[in-house]
């Protein structure tokens, strides 16, 4: 195998087995730039295959790697062919660069990206791995030589293998059940990750940034304080980084503005818990005089039935929402537990649409909306594709 700096993969054949997800994408593009042979399978068409040309995908049915393949396996597909564990070959990557890691709640992608988005402005030649598309950066994944930019996730506690020279965890919220039992656990959990970096950054220790940045919301404002805190460990001086991240654009399904049409602007957002989601329609709110319609997709049946109060109560902030199903795929589904159970949380006075599919959501929101109105989807799962769908029937 290579050992040269640029292609520390050479001579290795990867076949990703949920290839289109937000983070398998990244590994499966930086492997190919570390010079992998790469291959890989999901189960359908996702929004994050746009980033993968020129890789040979297979969509539905079932896995079937080439012989001579190392198999890399998602959480969402673990049991459907042996191979080795997401967790196991990101620390892998992380160990073959200097490494920066982001963690916490929320913000990790947007912080990640901001971190990348400076270094590679001011020279540095980063390398990173985020969870989302960065239009500015080109995709979500880089392959520089200089510092690693990663994304971790406290989601399966596989950020713990992560050992980076910088450690950032942004916020402590608890937001995957299943995986930690209490708030007191999950902090507990990161300090000891902490403990082991060389340099570290806390988030909630910092005051948000008073710059005037090109994205917008007071959580974006924490999150540079974050971004500008690593990047000084990382030796990057502190007015040049102000600079550079002044001209940071946004993350792909971060407010991102979808269309304008007949009167009527549709954003996209990642958001999927109480806190990302009253944050984004804050924003959303702040941008218009009319009325507000959120459509959510609620994801994980664990999260769902411990936050179906507190997502319906943040789905308040909207003047309408409409809430589908819950798109599982994580853990297995519960009994009772559906997105009806966050929209009968959602508070009177806003008015209520159920629409169990996204085909559903997208007929529901447009029989609704009038111009003047912002529409904001949310959610981990497909969410794009009704707000899409909506813009597209609104120019036709």
């Amino acid at each position: 195998m290579s050992t040269e700096h640029g292609t520390p993969l050479a001579g290795r054949r990867f076949y990703f087995v949920g290839i289109g997800g937000a983070g398998f994408s990244a590994y499966a593009n930086i492997s190919r730039a570390w010079g992998a042979e790469v291959r890989g399978w999901d189960v359908r068409e996702t929004i994050f295959m746009e980033t993968l040309s020129g890789i040979e995908v297979d969509v539905g049915g079932d896995p079937a790697p080439s012989a001579g393949f190392e198999v890399v396996v998602s959480t969402a597909h673990l049991g459907r062919v042996e191979g080795r564990a997401r967790a196991e070959f990101l620390a892998e990557l992380v160990g073959l660069r200097p490494a920066i890691v982001v963690g916490g709640a929320h913000g990790k992608t947007t912080t990640a990206a901001m971190i990348a988005f400076v270094l590679r402005e001011l020279g540095h030649d980063p390398g990173w791995i985020v969870g989302g598309v960065v239009p500015q950066l080109g995709g979500n994944a880089g392959t520089g030589t200089g510092w690693l930019v990663v994304e971790g996730d406290e989601s399966d506690r596989s950020i713990a293998l992560l050992r980076p020279e910088i450690a950032v965890v942004l916020n402590l919220e608890l937001d995957h059940h299943a995986a930690f039992a209490s708030g007191a656990e999950l902090a507990a959990f990161f300090e000891e990750w902490l403990a082991a970096a060389p340099e570290v950054v806390r988030g909630w220790e910092l005051e948000p940034v008073e710059l005037e940045l090109a994205v917008p919301g007071a959580h974006n404002r924490r999150n540079a304080a974050a971004a500008l805190a690593a990047l000084e460990l990382a030796g990057v001086e502190r007015a040049e980084a102000e600079r550079a991240i002044a001209g940071f654009a946004g993350v792909g399904r971060r407010f991102e503005l979808v269309g304008d049409q007949g009167g009527v602007r549709v954003y996209d957002d990642y958001g999927h818990n109480p806190t990302e989601i009253a944050a984004t329609l804050r924003t959303a709110r702040e941008r218009t005089n009319g009325r507000l319609v959120a459509v959510y997709q609620p994801h994980v049946y664990e999260r769902t039935r411990h936050l179906a109060l507190e997502l319906g109560e943040a789905l308040g902030l909207a003047d309408l929402a409409v809430v589908t199903d819950v798109v599982g795929g994580r853990d297995a589904a519960r009994p009772g537990v559906t997105g009806k159970l966050v929209l009968d949380n959602v508070p009177a006075g806003v008015r209520r649409g159920w629409a169990p599919t996204l085909d559903a959501a997208v007929d529901v929101t447009l029989s609704w909306l009038r111009p003047g109105d912002v529409v904001v989807t949310l959610g981990v799962g497909e969410p794009w594709k009704v707000a899409r769908s909506i813009v597209a029937n609104l120019a036709s």
